[in-house]
């Protein structure tokens, strides 16, 4: 049996860690070192070879690249003057190189918007946890460190790719669940003593948001190459304030006024609390909660690279051609209660009837239009003409 996109992607990721055990993990705040027992584990995804052919072409440009360099007083962060050509956004190469020699790292973000390998990578872990994946990437030099002690704002899995890294990290979380809404400002400090981790090539850390960490390389070692994989959950704030404003529109307690002109009279603060409470109480309607899970599933498909099951040229297919959902092209299905469903895809809805989704059903593990029957073959063509389809 062939392995998919997602499973190949979670094992090169997590090892023997099974998904149950890897969910649970996610669901957790605890950080874990996951050492690997091949160095080459990750060199098919980066190389320090593939960032030196990406600088050399016209997509090396800021906000992709920047760099960083801790021992620098305030920001770690060069100015974009010291390696992008005066008045535009393209990178200075030479002025980048004299950078890094002084020990700046260089940091390329969303790489996998252009490297198929981590695209491809990504991909599969979007498909296992159903939200966005991103790609950033860090190349330090020997006796440097890029950003001084911190915590991201959303689950990272750091994968060693060549050299070796020393890092620390705290159990200790100052601040609970940080988003980009609460981001990082230089005001909390690490608690506690922190574990000393030295990442060799192979190595993979998880760590949850808000755990407190930095990592440098030693003197006299070889530059350090990390990918560090973001896993860009949605938080439920953030979408129940893409949902108010429908809401708003259909919630008459939604739209009350703040009586601002009783504000200041004691009867004020009460009045406001009485609203307050009849617009939460609003947001407890059935529909909510699956409003919200639909706005996440077609993010997912909305805000990601779509990766269609097909190519420039690919031919319509034949009657006797195996064909499957494509694994690639992130999809949702969601069924109407009087029958049919609908199928979402990235930049497109299809209404489909009772037969049209038994077919859909069989096409989940595989067949041909021939084997469906019917009109089986047009419905096939359309899917796979918007790449929703691919070959077996």
């Amino acid at each position: 049996m062939s392995v998919t996109v997602a499973e190949e992607a979670w094992t090169l990721a997590f090892g023997t860690l099974s998904l149950e055990d890897g969910m649970a993990m996610r669901e957790g705040t605890a950080w874990r070192l996951m050492p690997g027992n091949d160095p080459d584990r990750f060199t098919g995804l980066l190389s320090v070879a593939d960032l030196d052919a990406f600088l050399r072409t016209d997509a090396a440009r800021t906000p992709r690249i920047s760099m960083a360099d801790g021992a620098r007083k305030g920001s770690a962060g060069l100015p974009v003057e010291d390696y992008i050509e005066e008045g535009g956004d393209r990178v200075d190469l030479p002025a980048l190189f004299a950078r890094h020699d002084e020990g700046a790292s260089l940091v390329v973000s969303q790489f996998h918007e252009i490297h198929p390998p981590l695209a491809r990578f990504c991909r599969g872990l979007e498909k296992a946890f159903l939200h966005g994946v991103q790609a950033n990437i860090y190349l330090t030099p020997p006796g440097a460190q890029g950003f001084r002690v911190h915590f991201d704002t959303h689950d990272v899995l750091v994968m060693q790719v060549s050299g070796r890294k020393a890092w620390r990290v705290w159990d200790h979380i100052p601040f609970a669940a940080p988003t980009r809404h609460t981001p990082w400002a230089n005001n909390a400090s690490p608690e506690g003593e922190p574990h000393a981790l030295l990442m060799s090539p192979g190595d993979a850390l998880y760590l949850p948001r808000g755990v407190m960490h930095e990592a440098m390389v030693q003197q006299g070692e070889e530059p350090s190459l990390h990918i560090t994989i973001g896993l860009m959950e949605p938080g439920l704030g953030e979408m129940l304030r893409n949902l108010l404003s429908e809401l708003e529109a259909e919630e008459p307690a939604l739209r009350a006024a703040m009586p601002t002109w009783r504000l200041a009279e004691p009867e004020g603060a009460a009045m406001v609390k009485d609203r307050l409470a009849a617009a939460v109480a609003s947001l407890a309607r059935p529909d909510v909660a699956d409003r919200l899970t639909m706005a996440a599933l077609d993010r997912l498909g909305r805000d990601r690279m779509s990766l269609p099951g097909r190519s420039l040229h690919t031919p319509p297919p034949g009657p006797e051609d195996r064909l499957r959902l494509s694994e690639t092209m992130h999809h949702t299905l969601v069924p109407f209660d009087e029958g049919g469903a609908a199928l979402r895809w990235y930049g497109g809805v299809e209404k489909l009837n009772a037969q049209e989704l038994d077919w859909l059903m069989a096409l989940e593990d595989g067949a041909t239009a021939a084997e469906l029957g019917g009109e089986a073959l047009a419905f096939c063509r359309k899917l796979a003409r918007h790449g929703v389809l691919e070959r077996t």
